[in-house]
């Protein structure tokens, strides 16, 4: 038996520049952070050659072909492991249209957890290599490429993704007290409001493709990104908030339906609260509602989001790892 852990993902800024309509053109670039809610991925050799699958529903099938699972049936396929297994998946939140980047994490672990079953050890850049190639290329997902590497190599890093499609991961360099300051100061709410993300940005990879204002308000993004960097580099950690908020008005004007009239109102109603910025995690329109703001600000605003869910989170410094292999 064989299990693998992976972390779910929070992006702060730049996100939509990992998208080819963007990065192909100019280089992307976003800053991430790995957290303690994850995906597990067990594997199992099973007692006859069918194989067994089981998430949200059972599958059990007699070969590859009649999965219906398209992200397990193109990672078996992918690998050339045609049957005699069983693989279950579990994740700590509802692991679909939260924003988090669930699915990737969950080909990440797959993928893992598979090249352990048959022996061959997975580093992060393949990891992330591999599953953008899983889900992009294979199955033809209208994505980008930050959740893949943000999932393999965990911690706090920027990503910058270059024309050729290959992606740089530099972590944050700055004291540990930074980072922390940061995570203490995170505040995440879930919406309740969960919605598929391939066709909100199918439509931004359109918007951005057709519009030279569109490119231009995702080259501000990207800018932010680096001006995050320069400012944690130096310890600033009152530029966080502002920055998030400045990014959030800019991703709100790329494509209509990333923002409601029910999350502005809550977004309002936390910075009257004493939030310094925050954002809807993953594409937009519901999930998750992440937020910045001093730790003794955080039960006023929880009082003014009543309605919402919050969640303790952590950053995780650590990818998607191995944690039982028998």
């Amino acid at each position: 038996m064989i299990i693998s852990r992976t972390p779910f993902r929070m992006s702060f800024v730049g996100g939509g520049s990992d998208l080819p309509a963007y990065y192909r053109h100019k280089p992307g670039a976003v800053i991430s952070t790995a957290i303690d809610k994850y995906v597990y991925v067990t594997i199992n050799k099973k007692f006859d050659d069918g194989i067994r699958i089981a998430y949200s529903k059972n599958e059990e099938v007699s070969s590859v072909d009649q999965i219906e699972h398209k992200l397990v049936k193109a990672v078996l396929q992918e690998l050339n492991i045609s049957g005699g297994i069983e693989i279950t998946t579990i994740a700590d939140i509802p692991s679909k249209g939260t924003g988090l980047g669930s699915s990737s994490s969950f080909t990440v672990g797959l993928l893992h957890a598979l090249n352990a079953y048959k022996g061959i050890f997975s580093s992060s850049e393949s990891l992330g290599a591999g599953s953008c190639r899983i889900e992009i290329d294979i199955c033809q997902e209208p994505i980008g490429r930050q959740d893949q590497y943000a999932a393999a190599y965990g911690g706090f890093n920027m990503m910058e993704f270059m024309p050729d499609d290959t992606v740089i991961v530099s972590p944050i360099i700055c004291e540990p007290t930074t980072i922390r300051q940061i995570e203490e100061s995170t505040l995440l709410f879930y919406t309740g409001i969960t919605r598929s993300a391939s066709g909100l940005l199918q439509q931004q990879s359109a918007d951005i493709a057709s519009s030279q204002d569109k490119q231009m308000t995702m080259s501000q993004m990207v800018e932010l990104t680096h001006t995050l960097k320069s400012e944690l580099e130096r310890n600033n950690i009152h530029a966080f908030g502002e920055i998030l908020h400045e990014n959030w008005l800019l991703k709100k004007s790329l494509t209509k339906g990333i923002s409601t009239a029910e999350i502005d109102d809550w977004y309002l109603k936390a910075m009257q609260a004493g939030a310094a910025g925050g954002k809807i995690l993953g594409a937009g329109a519901g999930g998750f509602l992440m937020l910045i703001a001093p730790r003794e600000k955080h039960q006023a605003i929880k009082r003014a989001l009543t309605g919402l869910r919050p969640i303790d989170v952590k950053f995780e410094p650590l990818g998607s790892r191995i944690i039982f292999y028998h």
